[in-house]
């Protein structure tokens, strides 16, 4: 049988606390408790895609910290925070190579006859959601400008 991502992360969250694995309680805790406030605050039920935007959000809030951590040489921290990357990683679909990517982007820069960066939007609209929460927004930015400037 099938487990919505909420129910797979109520079910960890449970184990996690027979364990006594307080990161991944907290990391779980952390995700679910950004679940809540988004069904709360738009009134909705939050499926599979939303929960996934949850997680990748937490993600890159990892990704943000991490510079912090390593300019105060915080080797604990650091360490706690590669835990918590790897947890919020299990429950994304797999992510996209940069080659699959790249891919995706020329497709859409030939399906939109994108010819400049003042195309770009065009070409982000079409590509967002074919690779969402398979790559980084960052990185897809990147690929579509360097398409888009012929490199």
């Amino acid at each position: 049988m099938f487990m919505s991502l909420k129910e797979q992360l109520l079910a960890d969250l449970k184990e996690a606390m027979k364990q006594k694995d307080t990161i991944l309680k907290d990391t779980i805790q952390m995700v679910r408790a950004g679940i809540l406030q988004i069904e709360k605050d738009k009134k909705i039920e939050l499926d599979d895609d939303g929960v996934i935007e949850v997680v990748a959000k937490e993600l890159k809030k990892c990704g943000d910290v991490l510079p912090d951590y390593e300019k105060s040489g915080r080797q604990d921290l650091i360490d706690e925070l590669n835990k918590k990357v790897g947890i919020l990683k299990s429950y994304l679909p797999a992510q996209l190579t940069i080659e699959e990517v790249k891919v995706i982007v020329t497709g859409a820069v030939a399906e939109v006859n994108a010819s400049s960066m003042r195309d770009m939007g065009k070409v982000m609209s079409l590509v967002s959601p074919k690779v969402k929460g398979r790559a980084d927004g960052k990185t897809v930015s990147d690929i579509v400008k360097q398409v888009l400037s012929g490199k």
